[in-house]
């Protein structure tokens, strides 16, 4: 049966940013990890079992580096709204999923990380 969805996940995607509520966050850089989930259409899938034929993956991970490394954001659900519109706007996916993981976030308990995860669409 052919293929129906056509789905690539990055999982980990690793970067030392500057984002975060307060003024000390954002001046030391920490480390962040991003997991991109794309949906792109079936007919991008390779008609043959060769690597310029696939969809570059490395194109979606640089997306994420990129606006993770160049611009500073207090809030991580903000970073990951832009970086669906980035997405959206670069590349043929048609919804995108994205979850931010901060590690030892500034809170009055122990807390490990904090994740958010937001999804987005193409407009129809």
């Amino acid at each position: 049966m052919p293929a129906t969805t056509y789905r690539i996940r990055l999982e980990g995607i690793r970067f030392r940013g500057k984002h975060g509520v307060s003024r000390a966050e954002r001046g030391l850089p920490q480390d962040f990890t991003v997991t991109l989930d794309v949906t792109l259409p079936v007919t991008l899938l390779p008609r043959s079992d060769a690597l310029s034929r696939v969809f570059d993956y490395d194109r979606l991970a640089s997306i994420v580096v990129d606006l993770g490394t160049s611009t500073s954001f207090k809030l991580l659900e903000t970073f990951a709204d832009r970086l669906i519109a980035r997405v959206l706007a670069e590349t043929p996916a048609t919804a995108v999923t994205v979850q931010v993981k901060k590690f030892g976030p500034p809170t009055s308990v122990s807390v490990d990380a904090v994740a958010i995860e937001l999804t987005g669409n193409r407009d129809a």
